[in-house]
C-alpha cells in the first residue's frame, strides 16, 4: 500500500476492502445493520459532509456571516445532513476495533478502511464545527458547552433571531449515543456474570462440604451476610484500598522485570477522540532501564524547561503537525492553554499527521523496534490506530509491545492511593513523576509531548530502582518474568 504526501488515492483504495469488513462486521457497535453501499458511496477524498458536496465554501460564509450569504433554513439543513451522517458513521469506526482484532481467521488483512472513514470523520466535524460558528454569527443560536456522563458535548440555544429554525433537531446527539451504548454494554457484562455464576452453581449443584459448608454458594442469604458482616468492621477506606488494589485489565500494560530498552511517547492533539480530532504534537526519546546509555549517544540535549536534565535519555526527537484550514480558523482556546500551541498558526507551514506517510512509517518503524511507554498508554494507542498506516496491522501480528506506567502508579506506588479527596487515587503523569522526583514540586507538567515523555522514562526508572531494592513490582510474588507489557500473539 503506497500513499504519498501528494496522493490521497489510498482513501479511495480503502474501498476495495469493504468486502473483507462485510463479511465479518455486519453490526456496528450499536448492533445495528450496517449499510456498507452507503459506504461505499462516501466520498472519502473529497469530502462526506453535505458542504463539500455542494462545494459551498464555507469559510467564505463565515467570513460574510454578518451580512449572510446562506439562508437560515439552509444552514439548519446543512447542519442537521451532516450530524446525521456522522451518527450513522462512527458506530461503525468504533465496531472496527473489536473487528479487527477478533479476526482469527485474518479474513480482513488491513485497516486501511477505518484510518480512512476516520480521516474523512475528521474533517466532518470541521465542517460541523463551522456550520455552528455561522449560526453564532448570524444570531441563530449560541452555543454552551455542557458535561453529559461520560462526554461533554456543545449545546445550542436560541439566540437572537432563532425563531426561524427549531434547534431540537440539530442538537449533538453524541452523549445519548456514547452513554446509551456504554450503558448496554454493562448491562450485558452484568448478565454475563449473572449466567456464569448460574452456571457455576449449576456444576457445583452435587458437590456439599461437611457441616453443608456454603464455601461454593457466594450467592446464598448466608454468604451475603456473612460478606455483610465482615465489610462491617472494615474501615470504608481499608474497603475502598482494597477495591482499588484488585487486578484489572490495566495489569497487561505492567513492565517485567528483564525491561530495558523502551522508547517513550508522548502525543498532544486537539481533543480525546481519535475519529474526530488531530494529532499536533509527537514527543519520543529512549531511555536503558538497566544497561548504561550508549556510549555514542549525542549528549547536551536541550528540554523547553532548562531545569530538565537529560541524564539516560538519548535520541530525542520533537514532531510538530498541522490541522485543516476549517480547524485553524475556529481555534481552539483549550488547547492552546493547555499546551502553548494555538492551531490557528498550524493551517501553514505544517503538515497533517494524517496526510503523511512518510513521518506514520518513520513513527511505526520505532514503535515496532522495542517496547513503547506512554501514561495512560490507551490514549496512544487509539490514536496510532486510527492514525498511522500499518500499525494496527503490525500490532495485530504481535509485534509492538505497550508497557503503560498509569498502572505502575496505580499498582506499585503508595501515594497514589485513594482517599476521601481523589477517591479514584492520584495517578496523573504530573503526580506520578512528582512522586518519583522526575519532576520538581514547584512545576507542572508541561503539556508536550517530548517534555511529558521524558519526565515520564524518568520517573519510570527511579521507581524501577526502588521496587528491585525493595523486592516489590516486577520482583515480587505477582511480578512478570521478561520484558512485560501488553503485546498481541506469544508473550515473553
Amino acid at each position: 500500500m503506497s500513499e504519498s504526501t501528494t496522493n490521497s488515492s489510498w482513501l479511495d483504495d480503502a474501498k476495495q476492502d469493504i468486502g473483507q469488513w462485510s463479511a465479518s462486521m455486519p453490526n456496528n457497535a450499536d448492533n445495528q445493520p450496517i449499510d456498507w453501499r452507503w459506504v461505499s458511496s462516501l466520498d472519502l477524498r473529497d469530502g462526506i459532509g453535505v458542504a463539500a458536496r455542494q462545494h459551498i465554501d464555507l469559510l467564505d460564509v463565515l467570513r460574510s456571516a454578518a451580512s449572510p450569504r446562506l439562508p437560515a433554513r439552509q444552514l439548519h439543513d446543512l447542519l442537521k445532513d451532516d450530524l446525521a451522517i456522522r451518527d450513522r458513521l462512527e458506530p461503525i469506526i468504533a465496531q472496527c476495533n473489536s473487528t479487527f482484532m477478533m479476526d482469527f481467521d485474518r479474513l480482513i488483512a488491513s485497516y486501511r478502511l477505518p484510518r480512512a472513514l476516520a480521516y474523512a470523520n475528521r474533517r466532518l466535524c470541521d465542517e460541523i464545527a463551522v456550520l455552528r460558528r455561522i449560526g453564532v454569527e448570524m444570531g441563530l443560536w449560541t452555543v454552551a458547552e455542557e458535561r453529559r456522563e461520560r462526554v461533554t458535548v456543545p449545546v445550542l440555544q436560541p439566540g437572537s433571531v432563532s425563531g426561524e429554525i427549531s434547534l431540537d433537531d440539530i442538537q449533538d446527539r453524541t452523549a445519548d449515543i456514547v452513554n446509551g451504548r456504554a450503558a448496554r454494554r454493562a448491562a450485558e457484562r452484568k448478565q454475563k456474570r449473572a449466567s456464569d455464576y448460574a452456571m457455576s452453581r449449576a456444576n457445583l449443584s452435587g458437590v456439599t462440604s461437611p457441616g453443608d459448608s456454603t464455601l461454593f454458594d457466594q450467592g446464598s442469604d448466608s454468604a451475603g451476610a456473612y460478606g455483610d458482616a465482615s465489610r462491617a468492621g472494615e474501615s470504608a477506606q481499608s474497603r475502598r484500598l482494597a477495591e482499588y488494589r484488585k487486578s484489572d485489565w490495566r495489569d497487561a500494560y505492567l513492565p517485567g522485570r528483564d525491561v530495558d530498552n523502551v522508547m517513550g511517547v508522548d502525543i498532544e492533539t486537539t481533543g480525546t477522540d481519535p475519529a474526530r480530532v488531530y494529532i499536533i504534537d509527537v514527543g519520543f526519546e529512549y531511555m536503558n532501564m538497566i544497561s548504561p546509555r550508549p556510549a555514542d549517544a549525542p549528549v547536551g540535549y536541550r528540554y523547553e524547561q532548562s531545569y530538565y536534565e537529560a541524564g539516560d535519555a538519548y535520541g530525542q526527537s520533537r514532531l510538530s503537525f498541522g490541522v485543516p484550514a476549517e480547524n485553524a480558523t475556529l481555534g481552539n482556546p483549550l488547547i492552546r492553554d493547555l499546551t502553548g500551541i494555538d492551531v490557528t498558526q498550524r493551517a501553514s507551514g505544517f503538515r497533517l499527521f494524517d496526510e503523511w506517510p512518510e513521518a506514520q512509517i518513520g513513527l511505526l518503524q520505532r514503535l515496532e523496534q522495542q517496547p513503547y511507554v506512554a501514561h495512560n498508554a490507551r490514549f496512544e494507542h487509539g490514536f496510532f490506530m486510527l492514525n498511522v498506516a500499518g500499525y494496527a496491522e503490525s500490532y495485530r501480528s504481535g509485534n509492538i509491545t505497550i508497557i503503560d506506567t498509569l498502572p505502575m502508579s496505580r499498582r506499585w506506588d503508595e501515594g497514589s492511593v485513594p482517599d476521601d479527596e481523589h477517591p479514584y487515587g492520584v495517578n496523573t503523569l504530573d503526580a506520578y513523576a512528582k512522586r518519583q522526583g522526575a519532576l520538581d514540586p514547584a512545576k507542572s507538567e508541561r503539556h508536550l509531548g517530548l517534555e511529558d515523555t521524558h519526565i515520564m522514562l524518568v520517573a519510570m526508572k527511579h521507581h524501577l530502582g526502588a521496587l528491585r531494592a525493595e523486592g516489590r513490582g516486577p520482583w515480587g510474588a505477582g511480578g512478570k518474568s521478561g520484558v512485560g507489557g501488553k503485546r498481541c500473539g506469544r508473550r515473553w
